[in-house]
Formats: C-alpha cells, sequence, structure tokens
C-alpha cells in the first residue's frame, strides 16, 4: 500500500469514529435537553403554586392577626400529616443530599407532605423560609421522574439536581445561581460537572414559566456603593470574619434546638405545642410580628438602611424553635433575613452604608451557611447587580473560610479541607 493511501485510510477512520462520538453526544444532549425542559415546565408549574399558595397564607395572615393563635393546631396538622403518610422519620432536605450519593431513595409522598407542612407554617406564623421546601419539592419529583423513565441510578441523581434546580429558580427568581447551587451544595468541593447543561435548562425553563405567570425576578436596589479602597475593604473584611462568627452561632442554635426539644418532648405531638407556646410567648415579650413567616419586608427593609439592633438575634431564636419544634419549611430566606439585618447594624455602627452593608451580611452569612461559594457570588450578582462584586466576593471568601464545617445540612459532605 503507498503511504498516501495509508495515511488517508487512516485519518478517514478516525474521521468515521470522530463522527460516531459526536452523533452519540448530539443524541444524549436531545435526551437531556428533553427531560430537562419536561422537568423545568412540571417543577415550574409546582413551585408557581407554592409561591402563590404561599402569598395567599402570608396575606391572610397579616389581614387577619388571630390566625396566630391557631399556631398549635397548624402543628398538631403538620405532625399528624406525617404520621398518616407513615414519614415521621422525615430529615427533610438532608435526605435529598443523601439521595444524591444514592444512599436512600426520596418518598413519592415528600412533595405533597413538604408543599402542604410549609403552607399550613407560614399561614400560622412560623418563622420559616421557602427555599428548603423547594428543594424538597423538586427533588422529589425530580426523582419520581427518573424512576417513571427507568433510567439508571446515576441519571436519576441528575434528576434529582435538575428538579431541585427548577424549584429554587421557579420560587426564588435567581436562574443563573439556581443551577449553580444544586451541583455545589451536595458536596463542599466537587461540583457535579456532569449536571451542568440538564440543570442549566430545567433552572431556565422555570424561570421563563414563573415570569409568564406573575412572578418578578428577584432584586433590591443597593445604595451607595463604595468604590474599592483599602478603608472599605478592611471594614468589608471585618464583615465577613463576623458573618462567618454568626452564621456558626446559627447552625449551632438549629441544631442544639432541634436536640434538645426531641429528648425534652420524645413525642412529636407534645413537642410541636412546645415550640407553638415558645413562639407565642416570644411573640408577647417582644410585641412584634417582623419575625414571623418569611420575612421578606425587613430584609427590605435593611437592604433600605432600617434596622432594629435585635432583629437578627430574634430572627434566629424564632427560627430554631420553629424548625426544630417540628414546623417545616426552610432555612435559607431566614439566614438571608438574619444576614441583611446583621449587616445593616454593622454599617450604622462602622459609619458605611447600611444599605450595601445589609447586602454583603445577607450573602456572606448565605456562604457561611451553605457552603457555597459560588452560587453565593452569583445571587448576589442576580440581586444587588455587579458593581460592588469585588466585595461581595472578598465577604463571601472570608465567611466560607472561617465559617469552618458547619452548616444547615448534616448530609452535606466536605471533599476537602477548607484550610
Amino acid at each position: 500500500m503507498r503511504s498516501g493511501d495509508y495515511f488517508f485510510s487512516r485519518w478517514k477512520g478516525r474521521l468515521i469514529h470522530s463522527g460516531i462520538h459526536i452523533l452519540s453526544h448530539l443524541r444524549l444532549l436531545v435526551r437531556w435537553v428533553f427531560y430537562s425542559v419536561l422537568m423545568g415546565i412540571l417543577v415550574g408549574f409546582i413551585g408557581i403554586a407554592f409561591v402563590y399558595a404561599i402569598q395567599w397564607a402570608t396575606g391572610f395572615r397579616l389581614g387577619h392577626w388571630w390566625v396566630i393563635g391557631l399556631l398549635p393546631l397548624g402543628g398538631l396538622l403538620i405532625v399528624w400529616l406525617y404520621r398518616i403518610s407513615h414519614d415521621q422519620n422525615d430529615k427533610g432536605t438532608n435526605m435529598v443530599l443523601a439521595s444524591l450519593r444514592a444512599e436512600t431513595e426520596l418518598p413519592v409522598q415528600m412533595a405533597p407532605l413538604i408543599f402542604v407542612s410549609t403552607v399550613v407554617t407560614h399561614f400560622c406564623g412560623g418563622s420559616a423560609g421557602r427555599e428548603g421546601a423547594a428543594l424538597q419539592l423538586g427533588g422529589s419529583v425530580g426523582n419520581l421522574l427518573g424512576r417513571l423513565f427507568r433510567l439508571n441510578e446515576r441519571d436519576i441523581r441528575v434528576m434529582i439536581l435538575c428538579g431541585m434546580s427548577a424549584a429554587f429558580s421557579a420560587i426564588f427568581r435567581t436562574p443563573i445561581a439556581a443551577a449553580v447551587f444544586a451541583m455545589e451544595v451536595g458536596c463542599v468541593g466537587a461540583m457535579q460537572y456532569a449536571a451542568l447543561v440538564p440543570c442549566t435548562i430545567s433552572s431556565l425553563t422555570a424561570s421563563y414559566l414563573a415570569s409568564k405567570l406573575g412572578i418578578p425576578l428577584a432584586h433590591f436596589s443597593v445604595a451607595q456603593v463604595p468604590g474599592l479602597h483599602p478603608l472599605p475593604a478592611l471594614k468589608i473584611l471585618l464583615l465577613g470574619i463576623l458573618c462567618a462568627a454568626v452564621s456558626i452561632l446559627f447552625c449551632i442554635l438549629l441544631h442544639q434546638c432541634e436536640k434538645r426539644l426531641k429528648q425534652k418532648f420524645p413525642n412529636p405531638y407534645l413537642r410541636i405545642l412546645a415550640a407553638s407556646g415558645i413562639l407565642l410567648l416570644l411573640l408577647l415579650l417582644l410585641r412584634s410580628r417582623d419575625y414571623l413567616g418569611v420575612g421578606t419586608n425587613v430584609i427590605s427593609s435593611a437592604i433600605a438602611g432600617k434596622v432594629v439592633w435585635y432583629a437578627f438575634l430574634a430572627k434566629m431564636l424564632f427560627t430554631a424553635v420553629t424548625l426544630g419544634g417540628g414546623f417545616k419549611g426552610g432555612e435559607i430566606v431566614p439566614s438571608f433575613f438574619i444576614g441583611a439585618t446583621f449587616g445593616c447594624l454593622f454599617g450604622q455602627l462602622l459609619h458605611l452604608s447600611p444599605s450595601f452593608c445589609a447586602s454583603v451580611g445577607m450573602i456572606a452569612l448565605f456562604c457561611g451557611v451553605t457552603n457555597c461559594p459560588l452560587a453565593s457570588l452569583l445571587i448576589a450578582i442576580e440581586l444587588f447587580g455587579a458593581q460592588g462584586t469585588p466585595y461581595y466576593l472578598l465577604a463571601i471568601a472570608v465567611s466560607y473560610l472561617l465559617s469552618g464545617y458547619y452548616g444547615l445540612y448534616r448530609e452535606q459532605k466536605f471533599l476537602y479541607s477548607k484550610f
């Protein structure tokens, strides 16, 4: 055989081999586009319904103050619902994270249970968020669809991540951060990039649906963002350090409150009644309903530069009792509340824009409790714009390092040392 023929046949074989690989990858892309769009539509609609249900429950409670007195009855209803569903050992978001390592399977009833119980919690005035419930909703639906399509275990885990991204995106309207957060939160130090395309498509699909059905993009206007200079940078560095300390305190308070209430009241009915009583007592002592429900009005006030000095401490206590006692909801929006109010107070004391410090504190504390620095930075940019990005990154980096191995989720794994 001539040398020219030899090289031609060799390159021809390589081209055919490469073409087969490209076609195989294109088929894979088409398949995941289908799954991701389907997931974004399905979970998007569920997430949108969840948002409107929470808004209705919150609006009704604000217009009828007596509803707060139904807190014990709402708590008993939640416990009963989980009892009759044989899911009384529910571990919430921790179960979703464990399922990503194929250590446990998500029960089908998780989605409707967390939907109803979170709405009941907000209706009666429990201090909780929405995004933790969103992760459970999306993860449960993703697992169900993966089983229905008879996917293998690895692909089912990708479907769970798709569902988490879509739910987070539809409910909180930060689609870019939603895709990254789902991939980042399970194992600190190892992004699950195999799910990048599915999570991105499902997140954008759910966000598009939410926009068409009247849920606006999340955005806050921050006043007086300083230029990058040594003195404000040192103050933001100090704020990052303090936010790490507050994030550790919040995580310890959450876990210890749950542990102590379970020790004192092994019966879940008695435990949630005790938690209801403590919440009502705190409400009477503080004479303020600002710490019930989501608390977005207080977050907005903090971003505007107005806050009472003890707001972050009160929210930590209300949220720890609510979730530790057995009410359902998320921990993420409470962490935003705590970070924003603490940051605003810091800005007032150190004569740096309280509005800007509230935004920095909100993101730094979120990073401290979730250990997700990349998602935290993207949330900052989506919520507040890119002008303060260097300061956000500085505070996030410091908070991530100094918060150590504390976090909201016990099932979160640290693959590499922070230090």
